[in-house]
């Protein structure tokens, strides 16, 4: 097998490519024989082969939520995917404080919150808070690190206040609402506004959320950001290594 044939990948289901996909969605329509057959349409439209409306499920009576089971024939080649991540070696927590005392001598300032208008927490919360989330100890419980956990709702001009307030060296943004890309227009505001108050570049701004890529951070005008599956090992290691590459301290 050539190496190019080893870089085309399919999904897999019962066995290897076999292109075997689920996907859900809704649609705007009772929970019938009819909707049944439109969910099956729409999912042949998508490139599905032999589509299986697995579940119908009523939310209303005008919207039906559905299940659909079938195949694709499409492939990627491995080789054409290029992703930017934030590559460092992940240290460890007490890694992590003994690289703040030798190469920064004081502790590092950070403060986190869930921005603009959305309520959750659950994600600056895995971050922050000193128990963490999954084993990884959040950025309270470093000795090196002084952390500030404002909470969910706080407008980016209060973010800011806060950042000037408390002398921040870092700010985590927390994006869980993402509806019609909420998330998107708000992290643009505090970028917008940080800039105009000549704070941008004073300061590493750092996003994270199931729907932030470290492409999508970046593109927006933050320094980095990390999606699903990253903890405040991550988040530690990456801005302790940027404020001494960036001489920001």
């Amino acid at each position: 097998m050539s190496q190019a044939m080893k870089n085309l990948v399919s999904p897999y289901g019962d066995t290897l490519n076999d292109g075997k996909v689920q996907l859900s969605f809704t649609l705007p329509v009772p929970n019938d024989e009819r909707g049944m057959e439109a969910a099956k349409v729409l999912a042949k439209q998508m490139g599905l082969r032999e589509p299986l409306v697995t579940a119908h499920i009523t939310l209303d009576k005008e919207f039906t939520f559905y299940i659909v089971y079938g195949s694709v024939s499409y492939q990627v080649n491995l080789d054409d995917i290029q992703v930017e991540v934030v590559q460092n070696e992940v240290m460890t927590m007490d890694e992590t404080d003994d690289f703040i005392r030798s190469r920064i001598g004081r502790k590092v300032v950070v403060i986190g919150a869930s921005t603009g208008t959305d309520a959750h927490t659950v994600g600056i919360d895995a971050i922050m808070n000193m128990k963490g989330y999954a084993g990884h100890y959040g950025l309270e419980r470093y000795e090196m690190i002084e952390a500030h956990n404002l909470g969910s709702q706080v407008t980016n001009q209060e973010f800011i206040e806060a950042a000037i307030e408390l002398k921040a060296d870092v700010l985590l943004v927390s994006q869980t609402v993402t509806q019609k890309d909420v998330h998107v227009t708000n992290m643009t505001e505090l970028v917008e506004l940080l800039e105009a108050a000549n704070l941008r570049h004073q300061v590493l701004l750092v996003a994270g959320g199931a729907r932030i890529s470290n492409e999508l951070a970046k593109e927006i005008g933050f320094d980095a950001g990390f999606g699903p599956g990253r903890y405040a090992d991550d988040v530690a290691t990456y801005v302790v290594n940027e404020l001494v590459d960036r001489e920001m301290i």
